[in-house]
């Protein structure tokens, strides 16, 4: 018997065969695509180092209290395999080095070792995951000063040298034992609130533990490299020393990943003009993807023109093979899975948007100067049934549609989420 989805798939792919869309190859296509899911949602980034002078800081707030975050790692778990259960294709775990098993010990984040994080190999391996990986350089005593890496205070600079060195090193040991790159993004929150002196000073510093911490090389195979820039944040208002320009130059230079968080940029800003802006020189595109709303708010990304844009720039570019999408917002404000779970299928739906569009059409339109029928394909474009094709995408990947999931977090809440106190 035929199920009402598939008779609407069946409708929608006429629709678009009818433009020269296949949407067969076009949900082949979107099966491939891993998704890179940021851990920190779940519980508002506390991970599980045991440090007694771990603190909160460097830029990074998390507002609201939902109730049932995990209190503990089991707790935690289970809560990202529900998330996992709710999103269909291909996923990763965007871990933090807080995130490590230390087996109830003090380890400083100088001492961290890829041992730590065996328990998230052994995850991955039992969930057919990835794992993508990032040093924690805020809520640490070292950190304080606001500088980290580009700190002018050796002992300072040392310490955090240290970190991103073992972080790399633990990324490498997380792709071979996955057998799926993992891609080690560095971001630091260095900077100041206020008017500042020592600009170049800092980013000479930076440059300086850079080329140290990069300085050994690991196999392609098992991790990629990328750095990740910011326009401001809380308590670095005026100045940053890892600005957009500075991280572009250095992994232009020395052929590394560049990430594009959406929220780190002006609201003016846009990200998707970026992108083919910087693909012809650079190595290749991590994408964080959030919502800033006035700032770097990391609201949960939703299905907007914003959003679609992105994806549109990347595939009518033909650089998906270039580009890796991950998420990275933090809201406890609302049910923290039910987040997740909007987020990451709005990122989804973006590429499967823009996957749809009759690119071949419109470049056609567009060498024969035939400016008002690529104007028309676009409109015609926002009436097409795009959601019954994913509707269709969810039940091949035996995941639940847009209105059954919202049913599940329901009785997640319910049956665990209310229990704890």
């Amino acid at each position: 018997m035929v199920s009402n989805i598939d008779k609407k798939y069946s409708e929608a792919k006429e629709q678009y065969s009818e433009l020269g869309v296949d949407t067969d190859i076009v949900i082949n296509t979107l099966k491939e695509i891993s998704m890179s899911i940021q851990c920190w949602q779940a519980d508002d980034i506390r991970g599980f180092e045991k440090l007694p002078q771990n603190i909160s800081g460097g830029g990074i707030l998390t507002t609201g209290n939902y109730l049932g975050k995990p209190r503990d790692r089991e707790e935690y778990i289970n809560d990202i395999n529900k998330v996992f259960s709710l999103i269909p294709g291909p996923k990763k775990l965007n871990l933090h080095a807080i995130y490590g098993d230390f087996k109830g010990k003090i380890v400083d984040r100088n001492e961290i070792l890829p041992e730590h994080f065996k328990f998230w190999v052994d995850w991955a391996k039992r969930n057919k995951a990835g794992l993508d990986l990032n040093p924690t350089p805020f809520g640490h005593p070292n950190s304080e000063s606001g500088y980290t890496l580009s700190s002018t205070k050796k002992e300072i600079r040392n310490f955090w040298i240290e970190h991103v060195k073992r972080c790399r090193e633990i990324s490498s040991y997380l792709g071979k034992e996955t057998g799926k790159i993992c891609i080690f993004n560095l971001w630091i929150q260095d900077g100041e609130k206020d008017l500042t002196v020592s600009r170049l000073k800092h980013r000479d510093i930076l440059k300086e533990s850079l080329d140290e911490i990069f300085r050994v090389k690991y196999s392609e195979k098992n991790m990629l490299d990328s750095l990740e820039s910011k326009l401001f944040g809380i308590g670095s208002e005026s100045y940053v020393t890892g600005s957009h320009e500075f991280y572009l130059s250095y992994a232009l230079k020395n052929n590394l990943l560049l990430t594009f968080d959406t929220g780190h940029f002006h609201p003016t800003e846009g990200v998707a003009d970026k992108i083919s802006s910087v693909v012809p020189f650079i190595r290749g595109i991590m994408l964080h993807i959030s919502r800033g709303i006035r700032w770097d708010s990391d609201h949960v990304p939703i299905l907007s023109d914003e959003l679609i844009s992105i994806m549109q720039e990347v595939v009518r570019s033909g650089i998906i093979n270039k580009v890796f999408f991950g998420t990275d917002f933090f809201d406890s404000s609302i049910n923290r899975i039910g987040a997740y779970v909007i987020g990451v299928r709005a990122v989804q739906k973006a590429i499967l948007l823009a996957l749809l569009e009759p690119i071949h059409l419109l470049e056609e339109y567009e060498q024969e100067n035939k400016l008002f029928a690529r104007l028309a394909v676009f409109e015609k474009m926002k009436t097409m049934p795009f959601g019954y094709v994913w509707d269709y995408y969810c039940e091949i990947m035996n995941v639940c549609d847009d209105k059954k999931w919202i049913d599940e977090v329901f009785k997640y809440e319910k049956d665990v989420l209310s229990r704890r106190k």
